[in-house]
């Protein structure tokens, strides 16, 4: 199989975000098959459709980015049932101009993680509802809520074996979702 090139994007700001230590064990569980990269978000301005003109050139190169991968896993905590603002906000920059998304045809996973028991399950489907509008094929199962990952974690260090069991599994698949669904 050739290496496949994945953007991963944290819908999480927060310097010791508990989403963004889960996407990097799962980056350190991935098969070699798997090129994966963090893409930052957090330096994009607020999208606004009359920029769509004269975009600002950060869009230009997070849109750019974005095209140069062969799929995308987004991480992401929950917010009030729902993704944060900066993972929307980074959806609604790629996708834009109507017509030019960076997102189109891109196979995906959605991974969300959570202190609470139900581990980011509002926000995990608030997530698919765009990505379906997106064009952007999304692995269905396993699914993949992390719940209670306050005591799974020691620093960056996934303590739990069980939860590693689940993510070894989850990536295994993912890699092979995107084989299936690259364009």
């Amino acid at each position: 199989m050739a290496t496949r090139k994945i953007a991963v994007l944290v819908g999480s700001l927060r310097k010791e975000s508990y989403t963004r230590k889960v996407a990097k064990n799962l980056m350190q569980l991935a098969p070699p098959t798997l090129d994966m990269e963090f893409v930052e978000i957090g330096q994009l301005p607020l999208y606004n459709q009359d920029d769509d003109a004269n975009p600002p050139p950060v869009y230009t190169e997070f849109r750019n980015r974005i095209r140069s991968f062969d799929g995308v896993l987004f991480c992401t905590p929950e917010y009030n049932r729902s993704v944060p603002g900066v993972l929307k906000n980074a959806i609604d920059v790629a996708s834009r101009p109507y017509g030019q998304s960076a997102w189109d045809g891109k196979p995906c996973g959605v991974v969300s993680v959570s202190p609470g028991a139900i581990g980011g399950f509002g926000a995990n489907h608030h997530l698919r509802q765009s990505l379906v509008f997106l064009n952007m094929p999304c692995l269905q199962g396993p699914e993949a809520y992390v719940g209670g990952i306050a005591g799974k974690l020691n620093g960056d260090t996934l303590t739990d074996d069980s939860t590693r069991d689940f993510l070894k599994g989850y990536i295994d698949a993912f890699a092979t979702w995107i084989e299936r669904n690259v364009q």
